[in-house]
């Protein structure tokens, strides 16, 4: 059964949980967890608990309702029943939940295409239009500086013409970049020296001030076949974000260890052994992202910065949608911001 299973005794005492309940919730069986109060095999879950705990008290359980494990990164699909007695009394609860997380990417990525379908043609007419006119400005300004070199204030002027026109032409190039279609050059990268050049790279697009920056890559890490170029291009956009979020002083810490994905039967016909990854937290001790904006902090062209064009995020998922890997957010006041970074090991395996 690849579905998890916990039954529970109107006591409150566990009375059956199964291998999948503990590996969907990221838990180790012990040999006397039947008989404890299931409140305290389960107190690193919460948001189960919560669940668990309405079973007696609602006179109409979830019937497939999701619930979200943030600290997971995971979406499970839960189904709450009691167990009654031959009075008709609730002696137990039982929850039969499914990990949907593979599900929930997917349908994600489909939204995603749509948005782009309908936004790309649009913003490529209109990138193209706009390249000219920029370009023109900012030579015309240039020129106009030369007969002007006698002037301060004329050359003040023209010296910010040609700096807006500059970052309004940098603003219409990532457009082009994002409704782009992807052709990936895939290749057997270090994820090592991505991580360290596209640290570099954010110093170039954004201020690092005293910020730190600590690079955790383990010495037995495999190769990984993706884009070099594309995602460099993905941590680059990782670090600059946290570079501007930290506003010159902070810490960044980048952690890369070795994962697996289990293969969902709902897509596979035949059972495969589960999909080596390679992990990539990039995480920060800044303010977080306001929990109100934490499902659109991906959306193309959102953007809580002032001069920002809301591409920065948006051209990161979906270079590692083209690897189908994928990317999770997690952030709060208390512990900063989180991005992980989830990409196959292996070109031919994710194919398949």
């Amino acid at each position: 059964m690849r579905n998890g299973v916990i039954a529970i005794h109107r006591d409150g005492a566990l009375m059956l949980m199964n291998d999948d309940a503990y590996r969907i919730f990221g838990l180790t069986r012990s040999t006397d967890d039947v008989g404890r109060p299931f409140a305290e095999v389960l107190q690193g879950r919460p948001d189960v608990l919560r669940v668990l705990a309405t079973a007696f008290e609602l006179s109409h359980l979830p019937n497939r309702a999701e619930l979200r494990l943030k600290d997971l990164d995971r979406v499970i699909g839960y189904t709450l029943s009691q167990v009654k007695d031959d009075e008709g009394q609730p002696i137990g609860a039982v929850m039969f939940f499914k990990d949907l997380t593979r599900v929930e990417q997917l349908e994600e990525r489909e939204r995603l295409r749509d948005r782009l379908a309908s936004l790309g043609e649009m913003a490529a007419g209109i990138a193209h239009e706009l390249k000219n006119p920029l370009a023109g400005i900012e030579v015309m300004a240039g020129l106009l500086r030369r007969q002007v070199a006698d002037s301060p204030d004329a050359q003040a002027l023209l010296a910010d013409i040609i700096t807006e026109a500059k970052l309004a032409n940098a603003i219409v190039v990532e457009m082009l970049e994002f409704v782009r279609p992807l052709r990936l050059q895939i290749d057997r990268t270090n994820v090592a020296d991505v991580l360290h050049q596209a640290v570099t790279l954010a110093e170039t697009k954004a201020t690092r001030g005293d910020v730190s920056v600590e690079i955790d890559v383990p010495s037995d890490l495999p190769m990984i076949e993706v884009d070099h170029h594309q995602l460099c291009q993905v941590f680059t956009n990782l670090v600059a974000n946290a570079f501007e979020a930290l506003g010159g002083s902070g810490r960044i810490t980048i952690t890369v260890r070795t994962g697996a994905i289990e293969e969902d039967p709902a897509f596979s016909k035949e059972p495969h052994a589960p999909l080596p990854t390679v992990v990539v937290d990039v995480a920060d001790n800044g303010p977080g992202v306001p929990p109100e904006l934490t499902d659109r902090i991906f959306d193309p062209f959102f953007t809580t910065k002032p001069q920002g064009s809301g591409l920065g995020l948006a051209i990161v998922r979906k270079i590692v949608d083209a690897h189908d890997g994928r990317t999770d957010l997690n952030s709060s006041p208390e512990t900063g911001t989180r991005f992980r970074v989830t990409l196959p090991v292996n070109a031919n395996e994710r194919a398949n």
